[in-house]
Formats: C-alpha cells, structure tokens, sequence
C-alpha cells in the first residue's frame, strides 16, 4: 500500500506491505538506522522513537497506523554537528558504553522530561493529582522500558538530570 510518514521534518512516501512494523519502515525503506532492532518484542526499548511527541516502541506498531503523524528518531534529534542537548549530556556524562541501546535511551530520555513537564505521574509519583518532582527514583522508572546490557545507567540518570537542569533554568 502507498502511504505518507512524516519523519524528521520531511515527507516520505513509501510503497509498502501493511504488515509492515515502523521500526521496518525506518530501517528497511528510510535506511535510518539509528533506532536498533533489539528483541523485536517491545522488551528492550532500542527501537524507541517519538511520535507526535511520545515514546512509543516502534517495533509494536504498524508504520501504516502513523501515517502523516509527526515521527522523530534519533537522527531527527541532532546530528554530530548540532547535537540535541541530551545527546551532548550522554556524551558528556558517558551514558553509553557499546552504544546499541544509546538512540533508544536518548529518545525515551527526550519523552520522560516532557512527561514529568506536563506533569503525568508514573508508579513512583508520591501523589497522583500533583506534579511528579524529577528524581533519580522518577527516572529510573520511566527509563525502566530502556534495557542497557552494558549497565550504564548511573550515567544515563546523570545526563537526564544535567538536562532537566539545564531546562529549569
């Protein structure tokens, strides 16, 4: 089937089997190959990318129930050049290690700042009608679909919490 997908900023019109995943059609059809084929399972978290501005596994959906959505992968985040602000902090703050799970964990990183900004609890907010406060313990848990076989996670928590502070002032 023909279908529109509006990836980073640009249009791509694709000619593709239904049955075909998003992560499938990034990869395979768009050659953007940032976000990672882990488990294949919505276990692992690699293949994280935004969707009109929430993280979704992209491995556990179709690419035709996206069409004209806004989708943002990890090079729609920065280049080498112009690197996004949490992708300067994990280089910083050395939030990866082999680096497969590192687009995953930088899209879900962007997503988790914008949950806890537009105040959506998770199962460690202390009080469901209040703005959830940016912890380590509030990271962890939203960051917890992120699987990083290399164990970088003190790292990881270190950048995102380098950037909400950034944010904040």
């Amino acid at each position: 089937m023909k279908l529109t997908l509006d990836v980073n900023a640009r249009k791509h019109e694709l000619d593709i089997d239904p049955r075909t995943t998003l992560l499938d059609a990034l990869r395979e059809h768009l050659h953007l190959t940032g976000s990672k084929k882990g488990c294949d399972h919505g276990q692992c978290g690699a293949c994280t990318v935004l969707v009109d501005g929430r993280r979704i596994n992209s491995c556990l959906t179709l690419a035709v129930m996206h069409e004209s959505e806004p989708i943002t992968t990890i090079e729609g985040l920065g280049n080498p050049k112009q690197m996004h602000p949490m992708q300067r902090a994990f280089v910083k703050h050395d939030g990866f290690q082999c680096g497969y799970c590192t687009p995953g964990q930088i899209c879900s990183a962007v997503a988790v700042l914008e949950e806890i900004k537009a105040g959506i609890p998770s199962h460690v907010s202390s009080e469901l009608t209040a703005s959830p406060k940016l912890t380590a313990d509030e990271i962890r848990e939203r960051m917890s679909g992120n699987i990083c076989r290399c164990a970088a996670y003190p790292n990881i928590v270190d950048a995102i919490l380098e950037v909400a502070a950034a944010d904040a002032s």
